[in-house]
């Protein structure tokens, strides 16, 4: 084996402290977020505002969150049914997209790729999309949140990309045995895709998740508000403090209120991706790589 020179000693060491830089930059802002959601305000002051473990564990920025009166647990279930149903039709909308689209004896495949490629670059705008939606009766319903998004065309692509290097042979095979192409798709290329189908659903899961603007827009019932808009409200409420000297009392200090709404809504995510980390790179750099 080749020994190592210094040059390349000096290269891995340059490697380690990128990573480890890197590394700092992304846990350092997620344990003051932890650490401030914990610690009560009082000594987070004493140690001039930056902490980075809690002292003196308290859990009652969470739990002016999740009150008894609070509307967090109801958007989490609201949040909850739009991600999971919103993500299983945006993967199932997105295969049937991309399965034809990857087969190259497709009448006119060129110019229904360019008509998808044509909606990246421009857009309906805002109150055309709006004036459709409410036409459609969708407006104030769950709805609104998961069909006028169900599919990217950056995820079709990567998709319609992982599906093209899947063996011919396969679906020839199946075909001999009479299966029809609804059937090799849902008995042989699905189940051989797993890798794109959980990075791609993990991007759709965390963009349901974190819907705010067409909640916002498109949603009126309180009832039926998602996590990110009652969120925001809570912090808007967080900062009548300085505004109304007077329900200063009534209110929790407002950073450890929005460090604890943080946590609240990012703690679903961060639970959910460890089971997909082990897809995720292969299906991101396959897509890539062939693309």
């Amino acid at each position: 084996m080749r020994r190592e020179s210094w040059q390349d000693n000096i290269t891995q060491v340059v490697i380690y402290v990128i990573l480890v830089v890197i590394s700092l930059i992304v846990i350092v802002p997620i344990l003051y977020t932890i650490s401030v959601s914990l610690t009560p305000y009082a000594d987070t002051l004493k140690r001039g505002g930056v902490i980075l473990w809690p002292t003196n564990i308290t859990f009652e920025y969470y739990g002016y969150v999740f009150n008894e009166n609070s509307p967090v647990p109801r958007a989490y279930l609201i949040t909850g049914i739009v991600t999971v149903i919103g993500t299983a039709i945006s993967l199932l909308i997105t295969a049937f997209t991309a399965y034809p689209l990857s087969k190259r004896y497709l009448p006119g495949r060129n110019g229904i790729m360019w008509i998808f490629f044509f909606t990246m670059l421009f857009g309906g705008g805002l109150i055309p999309t709006y004036l459709v939606i409410r036409s459609l009766g969708l407006i104030n319903t769950l709805w609104a949140l998961m069909i006028p998004s169900a599919m990217s065309v950056y995820n079709m692509i990567i998709m319609r990309t992982f599906f093209s290097g899947i063996p011919d042979s396969l679906e020839e095979s199946a075909k001999l045995d009479g299966a029809n192409d609804i059937t090799i798709l849902f008995r042989i290329v699905l189940p051989l895709s797993m890798p794109v189908l959980a990075t791609l659903g993990l991007f759709y899961a965390v963009g349901k998740w974190n819907m705010f603007f067409d909640a916002l827009i498109y949603i009126n019932d309180r009832s039926k508000y998602t996590l990110q808009v009652v969120l925001r409200e809570i912090l808007l409420m967080s900062q009548l403090t300085e505004l109304i000297p007077e329900r200063a009392s009534a209110l929790p200090p407002q950073l450890p209120l929005q460090m604890a709404t943080t946590m609240v809504a990012v703690i679903p995510m961060l639970c959910l991706y460890p089971f997909l980390q082990r897809y995720f790179v292969q299906g991101v750099m396959i897509g890539a790589i062939k693309g």
